[in-house]
């Protein structure tokens, strides 16, 4: 499976998903999810709310809505929108979304930042679990990942993280 790092919106990548780092209600207020709602249209956030609560370490498949992508995964970080979280949350996160486009058969998926903003976990932190959860994946259909952010602290973790994995 291949890792890309870029920086930029997770609304210009080319995926057939991209993941909301979500809260268990569904709501999608700030952050990313703020931007994806405004993107993809109030409905993708009806039909989150109508498939929750949605536990921590699960995911759900919502339509892209008006968005260019066949889905938006939405898997929580936290229980309550702007809740503090701990780290571990990430990884269950990365984890439930790399398993929900494995068994709807995407071929590549985006993620940003997962926990960093109103979760409040530290961007290295997060890259660590998050690249962690991506290798101990084991992959079928999925063929490609995509970390993308706005935040180039992100980024520059995600790549440092990347780099430590692989031994360099």
């Amino acid at each position: 499976m291949e890792l890309e790092i870029v920086q930029g919106s997770i609304l210009e990548v080319e995926a057939d998903a991209i993941v909301n780092a979500a809260n268990s209600q569904g709501w999608m207020g700030g952050g990313v999810a703020g931007v994806i709602k405004r993107a993809a249209g109030p409905e993708v956030e009806r039909e989150a709310v109508a498939q929750a609560p949605i536990p921590i370490g699960s995911a759900v498949l919502t339509s892209g809505g008006n968005t260019k992508f066949k889905g938006i995964i939405h898997s929580p970080t936290m229980e309550q929108p702007a809740m503090r979280i701990p780290a571990e949350n990430v990884a269950k996160a990365t984890a439930a979304a790399l398993r929900l486009a494995e068994e709807k058969g995407f071929i590549s998926i985006a993620l940003p930042g997962m926990g960093t903003g109103v979760g409040g976990v530290a961007r290295d932190e997060a890259a660590k679990r998050m690249i962690q959860a991506i290798h101990a994946f084991c992959v079928q259909k999925l063929k490609k990942v995509i970390l993308v952010d706005i935040d180039s602290e992100m980024v520059a973790a995600w790549r440092k993280e990347s780099r430590r994995a692989a031994g360099k």
